[in-house]
């Protein structure tokens, strides 16, 4: 199943090329108002999911990376021993590695992972986030589906 590993590619092309735009065009903190509870906000993340660790002095990069590297060898191990018929598991896992990587690329080009995405409604802000870390969510998301079905065809068996 190591046919789907071009999904992880396209996320990661996205992925960099809109921390790209965004390091390119706006400044630290600037805000572009897109749609109403919707804007791109530059940020830099230091830590790991909702800024967790981001004051830790700066070890944390490292660790993050690392253990990112290594979660992404573990799902390409995985996804190559995938049978046919597991679509959506090989999709799910193929999108958490393409957001994976994108992140490792920033956490080891800059220390920290550039984050764009922000969410809102009136004074109540979502965390920051990014193409990548979108893609690891869906691809979570796609993965607990995929084991709810699995767990209710096992049922009627």
């Amino acid at each position: 199943m190591l046919k789907w590993v071009w999904l992880s590619g396209i996320v990661l092309v996205l992925d960099q090329i809109s921390k790209i735009w965004v390091d390119l065009t706006l400044e630290l903190h600037q805000s572009i108002p897109v749609i109403p509870n919707f804007s791109i906000t530059y940020a830099h993340n230091y830590g790991a999911a909702f800024s967790f660790l981001s004051d830790a002095g700066g070890w944390q990069r490292w660790f993050f990376a690392v253990l990112a590297i290594a979660v992404s060898i573990g799902i390409v191990i995985y996804l190559s021993k995938l049978k046919n018929e597991e679509k959506l598991l090989a999709v799910s896992l193929s999108l958490i590695l393409g957001g994976a990587i994108g992140n490792i690329i920033d956490r080891v080009l800059y220390g920290y992972v550039i984050d764009f995405l922000d969410v809102y409604y009136q004074v109540y802000h979502w965390p920051i986030f990014n193409i990548a870390d979108s893609a690891i969510t869906v691809g979570v998301g796609l993965m607990l589906i995929e084991s709810f079905m699995e767990k209710a065809g096992q049922e009627e068996k």
